[in-house]
């Protein structure tokens, strides 16, 4: 007889729901997490009394009633709303594009008629019928202005590539909105874990047995005979030891820094969106939970290339991975004992939300 019923390969919050539900069920699990903490990129850690995302800011939102009731049993929310801010040179912009921003950028815009008149007028003046890049797409979808203000340099530092390369098909909308409202999320439901979120998934984990700094490829072969079977939240094509080659993702590095004043921007949030600048965003984590405290941390974050070793963050969704993972996809349904899940065993972006409900159509299927 196994000693587990299933070994969970990651301690994100996929992992920690899957071992949460069927610890209650009665299943003896065990979870095993390569880094030093639980919580995989949404682990925050304390610095001067700041709860820090360390991998990035991580805002909860949904307007799944269900969702947001399962995740209340776990933490208490704020009532933060995301707002953030786009730095374009010297000139600051509310985001997503909204009438504060439109009345800013065009000084004789003041009435939503003005802003729809304006952009359309933008948009027909440079339209392509069939647009073969992002430029274009983007272009069609709301002007020249915005895009070469608010689009242009973030998107090209995002994806290290000019938008002129990029596919058209990375920007299938942009959110425009002609009322003055900076909620970037349209969710019924949006905060942060009041003292973060390692605290919520330290409770998920609740009388689990977890393991920390365990490289499960290490011990791969112990650990395949002790479970009857294997949630694993790792990256598929590394379960398969890249046989096809590797799958693509977009990076992140972070500088994080103490600083000694109360405030450093003002907002969690603001975007670099001008070329010149090599950062996409600064985040000042203090704004996440309303702090007073007497310092502030704050994270520069540089989208980056990604090869083997480093962290993978973003798919890359484009045809070529696609047709990629579908091979993957075929040799993990070869594995019945092995659920794949989360976004590095699905390679798909997922918001927080979204991997609590793919967790529980997995957990339904066990």
């Amino acid at each position: 007889m196994k000693k587990y019923d299933y070994l969970i390969v990651g301690s994100g919050l996929f992992g920690a729901v899957c071992a949460h539900e069927l610890t209650k069920r009665g299943k003896k699990c065990l979870v095993i997490e390569k880094r030093a903490h639980i919580g995989g990129n949404i682990y925050t850690e304390n610095v001067e009394g700041i709860n820090v995302h360390r991998y990035g800011a991580h805002i909860f939102h949904t307007s799944d009633r269900a969702v947001w009731e399962y995740v209340n049993r776990f933490a208490e929310f704020n009532n933060y709303v995301n707002s953030p801010v786009a730095r374009y040179h010297d000139e600051c912009y509310n985001l997503p594009f909204n009438m504060n921003t439109f009345t800013k950028l065009w000084p004789d815009v003041f009435t939503p008629a003005e802003a729809q008149a304006r952009i359309e007028k933008e948009k027909s003046g440079a339209h392509v019928e069939e647009p073969k890049n992002l430029e274009e797409q983007a272009i069609n979808l709301v002007g020249v202005t915005i895009y070469e203000k608010l689009v242009k340099g973030y998107t090209e530092k995002q994806w290290g590539k000019k938008c002129s390369e990029l596919p058209a098909f990375i920007i299938r909308r942009l959110p425009v909105r002609f009322t003055f409202d900076n909620n970037y999320f349209n969710d019924r439901y949006q905060g942060i874990p009041i003292g973060g979120y390692t605290q919520m998934i330290e409770k998920m984990l609740f009388g689990v047995e977890v393991i920390l700094n365990c490289d499960f490829f290490e011990h791969k072969r112990e650990f395949l005979a002790e479970a009857d079977k294997i949630v694993y939240t790792g990256a598929i094509d590394r379960y398969f030891d890249h046989c096809f080659g590797p799958l693509e993702y977009r990076s992140v590095r972070f500088e994080t820094e103490v600083l000694d004043m109360p405030n450093f921007q003002g907002n969690a949030v603001v975007n670099y969106t001008g070329a010149e600048v090599p950062y996409t965003r600064i985040i000042e984590h203090k704004h996440f939970e309303f702090g007073t405290q007497p310092k502030t941390v704050i994270s520069r974050e540089y989208s980056s290339a990604w090869k083997l070793g480093d962290e993978p963050y973003y798919p890359v969704n484009d045809e070529k991975n696609g047709n990629l993972y579908a091979k993957y996809r075929a040799l993990a349904e070869k594995e019945p004992n092995v659920i794949f899940g989360g976004r590095l065993g699905q390679y798909k972006y997922f918001d927080m939300d979204d991997v609590i409900v793919s967790a529980f159509e997995m957990l339904k299927t066990l």
